[in-house]
């Protein structure tokens, strides 16, 4: 299996991609500060989960990547709640967006909690 098969990088991978869409109607004055953190931070999401999954021989380091993809996730949802205090984003955009990163995040959880499943093996 490779990395890009993986449900979570799939979905992480097109979250990002919704953001960077989503990103380019936001005010210049947020480009260096709101879209470069969001963006950063979604695009962390699934560059994360692939490290992890080439990490896979060494649990522990599979479980530190996926706890960190889990954080950028979360940071994603910070941004998204800038985003729409903002009035950047529609209510609507923001609760599908928000939903997919949820979702992404029981997917990390999922893998962090069966890393055999992965094909990590025992310490």
């Amino acid at each position: 299996m490779r990395f890009q098969d993986l449900l979570a990088y799939k979905k992480a991978f097109n979250l990002a991609m919704k953001i960077f869409k989503i990103t380019n109607a936001f005010p210049k004055e947020e480009m260096y500060s709101l879209t470069d953190q969001i963006r950063r931070s979604s695009r962390s999401v699934p560059v994360t989960i692939a490290e992890a999954y080439r990490k896979r021989d060494y649990p522990k380091h599979f479980h530190s990547k996926l706890t960190d993809s889990d954080g950028e996730n979360s940071e994603t949802q910070v941004w998204l709640d800038f985003a729409i205090s903002c009035e950047y984003i529609s209510n609507e955009v923001y609760e599908e967006i928000y939903n997919d990163s949820l979702e992404i995040g029981k997917l990390i959880n999922y893998m962090i909690l069966n890393p055999q499943k992965f094909g990590v093996k025992k310490d």
